[in-house]
């Protein structure tokens, strides 16, 4: 349980919650990442710690030596879509690590996954801005209403961050804009 001013309690099943939504977002896109490197299963493993722990598994090494695995696989991509998607898995692993610190950048580790995801949706189609809408709204309809309320205890997300982090706010305000319970 947090204590102070600008900090938020986040209890083991909100993480839970946030890490499966992030999981559910990164997993739309594994095959962009293996279409590009077939032979390697570091986002697959980063995505599957992430379910691991949103089915009650304990945040540890493991999950976050599988992140760490996933960025270095979206560094070794051969195209940009392909590195999105790793990033998405990434995004995945590292939600269960979200910080009870009210700061705006805290809301990557809630969205990261989506809006990577719907970035490489969109780099697939050609750059195509309707694609990622499209996948934000799946997104969208994903998140429950305990991902929703935990998103709605931190700030608004920040500027910045070029086109994923242009995602990650139209995502943010969509989601905050959802009725409560809902």
């Amino acid at each position: 349980m947090a204590e102070g001013a600008d900090e938020i309690v986040l209890s083991k099943r909100d993480l839970r919650e946030v890490a499966a939504f992030a999981a559910a977002c990164a997993e739309t896109v594994l095959d962009v990442f293996e279409a590009d490197r077939p032979d390697d299963a570091r986002p697959r493993e980063a995505v599957g710690a992430a379910w691991e722990f949103a089915r009650g598994g304990e945040r540890g090494k493991a999950l976050r030596d599988t992140a760490s695995a996933a960025l270095k696989a979206a560094r070794s991509a051969g195209t940009v879509a392909a590195r999105e998607a790793a990033w998405a898995a990434m995004s995945a692993a590292g939600a269960a690590y979200l910080h009870p610190l009210a700061k705006p950048t805290q809301v990557k580790h809630i969205l990261g996954a989506g809006a990577y995801a719907a970035r490489a949706a969109e780099l697939v189609a050609g750059d195509d801005r309707a694609v990622g809408a499209e996948s934000l709204e799946r997104t969208v309809r994903r998140a429950t209403p305990v991902v929703v309320d935990v998103l709605r205890r931190f700030p608004a997300a920040p500027g910045g961050g070029g086109r994923v982090g242009e995602l990650i706010r139209v995502l943010d305000a969509e989601l905050r804009s959802l009725t409560p319970g809902t």
